[in-house]
């Protein structure tokens, strides 16, 4: 006997409630790593940004009269990945501004989880940079500022790798342990909530991007330079980035050639804003900006129906497109 009914055909058990707890879930090592490296301040942000989220969703749902949906966990995960993007000496009245704008801007104004254009998270820390740019690259260990990996080998300076692959060194609170956010993503990757496509895209285009603005602009390739790359790779939020928020169901592509395409245009994106621009970070506008691309680079790697002559196909769409301009 078959069982005959309408599509979908293939169900799984996951949820937007499951899917969003175990990326909270997965954040959990790098954000205590941050706490233990950089003391109760790091706590008291993670605290208050995770809070802020989820307030400001609900109250905005409850003057809008709208479903209260803080349960999904999505406001949570939008507020534990401002607080991975915060610096430890940030004041605490920070992430509540950042949260304000991801969550009301960026995300409710919009329609609601699965409708915002960009990623909440990015967006509240993006508006922060260019809000408070001062207390957003002050970084301290005990008190005393010092420099991040990245600028220092934007200088010219050297990193220790194992400062880099542990976490000891300054940074913002959870971006500065490779080995921490390697765990959380490999959770993630068990768990089945993610795949590797856009994160190895995205790692290995940065630094082979890096690699050859560099042999461009002159640096031998020797083992110097493996080192330096290594530097690139383990510093900063290219790790956190790659695993935690490029991935984003909303804001990256549902099809498997646009995945790879998302992967290289923010590799690229970030290798140039590394390299060529005044900053030594590039992740979070990278990303953004490719969030923004995501229609473009669906509509040119949408699949043809099986049993569908591709020119046949790619007729159809194009009078689609054209339907649609007139309208």
């Amino acid at each position: 006997m078959y069982n005959v009914s309408v599509s979908p055909h293939v169900r799984d058990k996951s949820s937007t409630k499951s899917i969003m707890r175990d990326v909270a879930i997965a954040l959990v090592p790098t954000l205590a790593f941050g706490v233990y490296q950089f003391g109760v301040n790091a706590l008291v942000l993670i605290l208050v940004s995770a809070a802020s989220c989820v307030g400001f969703e609900a109250l905005y749902e409850f003057l809008m009269k709208k479903p209260i949906t803080v349960f999904d966990w999505s406001a949570l995960v939008t507020g534990l990945i401002i607080a991975v993007n915060l610096p430890p000496t940030a004041a605490w009245w920070m992430p509540i501004l950042g949260s304000a704008f991801a969550i009301i801007v960026v995300k409710m104004l919009f329609g609601g989880l699965g409708q915002n254009f960009m990623n909440p998270a990015l967006a509240g820390r993006c508006f922060l940079m260019i809000s408070f740019t001062a207390r957003m690259t002050n970084f301290a260990v005990d008190s005393v500022s010092t420099a991040t990996p990245l600028a220092v080998l934007k200088d010219g300076g050297t990193v220790d790798l194992k400062d880099l692959f542990f976490g000891f060194h300054s940074g913002c609170i959870g971006e500065v342990s490779a080995l921490a956010i390697l765990i959380g993503a490999a959770y993630l990757v068990i768990r089945r909530v993610i795949s590797l496509r856009i994160p190895l895209t995205y790692i290995i285009s940065t630094i082979a991007i890096i690699a050859f603005i560099k042999l461009v602009q002159g640096t031998p390739a020797n083992a110097d330079f493996g080192y330096y790359l290594l530097g690139e790779l383990l510093s900063g939020g290219l790790l956190v980035g790659a695993f935690f928020m490029a991935t984003d169901y909303v804001t990256s592509p549902v099809t498997v050639k646009g995945q790879i395409v998302f992967g290289l245009v923010i590799g690229l994106l970030t290798a140039l804003f590394r390299t060529l621009g005044s900053t030594a970070e590039g992740v979070s506008y990278a990303i953004i900006i490719g969030n923004l691309l995501v229609p473009l680079i669906e509509n040119k790697t949408v699949s043809r129906p099986f049993g569908c002559e591709r020119e046949t196909w790619f007729k159809k769409l194009k009078k689609e497109d054209e339907d649609n301009g007139k309208k």
